[in-house]
């Protein structure tokens, strides 16, 4: 029977200290409480304190962050602890959590955050529906759907984390319902090609969170099929020609190179992006309007709980930086049509990955986001062992707005929490006369202001505040 623990964990950075590793490990277990990965990093600051004010394996601060971080509750190697403390290793002054159709990371990676000394900020993601948009013909930023479209719900204020794991409960379970059709679909095409069949039950749930308000997405399903493919072929050359044989599933010279290593450390990681991409397209099953709900409805619901609606900008894709995508053509043919129409549904903001997306396709877009008054937020898409917590590209001179806009988003969270008028887009915000960039200016000082150990501070966050008008 597959358990979460089956997944490889990512690896701990090179310089570790010893004396750190038990404490880390705790904090690395997907299969322990979340009270416990947080405490394991309490005792780990306390006993050495090195490993949150520099030491060995965490470098001063260099002032990047990264926003959109996975975590194993929805598909990810890191738990929310471990995500904050691989930030933290990485040098990053903030980080957040933003999983598939869940929040259940959010409190851990706010708790882990504030022990480790970084900022922090929760969000989720999430696919809805614009079937009865303009552009419902269209693949907007979904490689699987015409019409359907991901987004963002960033800057989740903590006081709403109960109501949106209530709102989410409807989701997930239209979810899972397709979720078990896929698995079923996948099952019968392995047990026709010789591999042990999978099934929803058994192999794919204990590879999620789902009992504690996680969610299931494709990626287990894959990695349970990647699971059933390893049994058979085991790891190395033999694989790949394995998949190549009975499944026409033939890997890239990169990939290929990846999996023909029986050490790669991240090699069930490898095998189910090489699935994404080759083999999911057989099996997928579209999405109906109880999972992707109308676009409108998500929006108002961030609204409503004071958190910030962001579109998910993927742009033409020439190489996928996880192997998980074909090169194709997304929004960047209509994005003069879409902009626009993004705010006219309530947008707030357009999340956009700086290390995906060439100068020139940001430039553009950023003109946009001026022109329409769209405030612009910046996160690597964190859900593989191989992908690093870095992101060097906004330490650039010319993004530095994306690392005012984070500590902006901080702030809004953290003040929304002292009351909900201080919410960045609040209609009675004090300072909501004031041109977005100059919001985001002195929301950016407050957020970088915070105490990182207790941001949320009634005291400081009221003096923070006391001169706005």
């Amino acid at each position: 029977m597959a358990a979460l623990s089956t997944l490889p964990l990512a690896p701990f950075p090179a310089g570790t200290e010893a004396a750190a590793l038990p404490f880390l490990e705790r904090a690395a277990d997907p299969e322990s409480t979340s009270g416990s990965r947080i405490d394991a990093l309490r005792e780990l600051v306390s006993v050495m304190p090195s490993q949150r004010r520099g030491g060995s394996a965490v470098p001063p601060p260099t002032g990047e962050v990264n926003n959109h971080v996975h975590t194993i509750y929805s598909f990810s190697p890191h738990t929310p602890a471990m995500a904050a403390w691989q930030a933290r290793a990485a040098g990053l002054a903030a980080a957040g959590s933003v999983d598939h159709d869940s929040v259940g990371a959010a409190e851990e990676m706010l708790e882990s955050s504030a022990i480790l000394g970084i900022g922090s900020t929760v969000g989720f993601e999430l696919r809805v529906s614009l079937l009865d948009s303009p552009f419902a013909a269209r693949k907007i930023n979904n490689p699987d759907s015409a019409g359907i479209a991901y987004m963002t719900i960033q800057g989740l204020p903590r006081r709403a984390i109960p109501a949106t794991s209530e709102f989410l409960k409807s989701i997930s379970l239209a979810r899972g319902l397709r979720n078990a059709k896929t698995t079923a679909a996948i099952s019968v095409i392995l047990t026709e090609a010789g591999y042990s069949k999978i099934d929803y039950a058994r192999d794919v749930l204990p590879l999620s969170k789902v009992s504690e308000g996680g969610s299931v997405t494709e990626r287990h399903i894959l990695a349970a099929a990647a699971l059933s493919i390893m049994s058979k072929h085991g790891k190395g050359p033999g694989l790949t020609a394995g998949i190549e044989k009975q499944l026409g599933i033939v890997a890239p010279p990169k990939l290929a190179g990846w999996l023909g290593d029986p050490g790669n450390p991240h090699y069930l990681y490898d095998l189910l992006g090489l699935l994404k991409s080759g083999f999911l397209d057989r099996v997928f099953i579209q999405p109906g309007p109880d999972e992707c709900i109308p676009v409108r409805t998500a929006i108002g619901f961030a609204r409503r709980v004071g958190a910030i609606p962001a579109y998910a900008y993927l742009g033409d894709i020439a190489e996928s930086p996880t192997g998980d995508k074909k090169a194709e053509n997304f929004e960047d043919a209509f994005l003069d049509e879409l902009v626009p129409y993004l705010g006219e549904l309530g947008f707030q903001a357009i999340a956009y990955m700086p290390p995906r997306n060439s100068r020139a396709q940001i430039e553009r877009l950023r003109a946009l986001m001026a022109r329409y008054g769209l405030m612009e937020i910046s996160g690597v898409d964190i859900n593989s062992s191989r992908q690093s917590f870095n992101c060097p590209e906004v330490l650039d001179p010319a993004m530095s707005r994306l690392l005012d806009a984070t500590w902006a988003l901080i702030a809004h969270e953290k003040l929304s929490g002292l009351d909900p008028k201080y919410g960045f887009f609040s209609p009675v915000n004090p300072l909501a006369h004031k041109q977005l960039t100059e919001r985001i200016d002195l929301y950016a000082q407050a957020g970088r202001s915070l105490d990182p150990g207790r941001p949320e501070d009634p005291t400081l966050l009221a003096r923070l505040v006391a001169n706005w008008s």
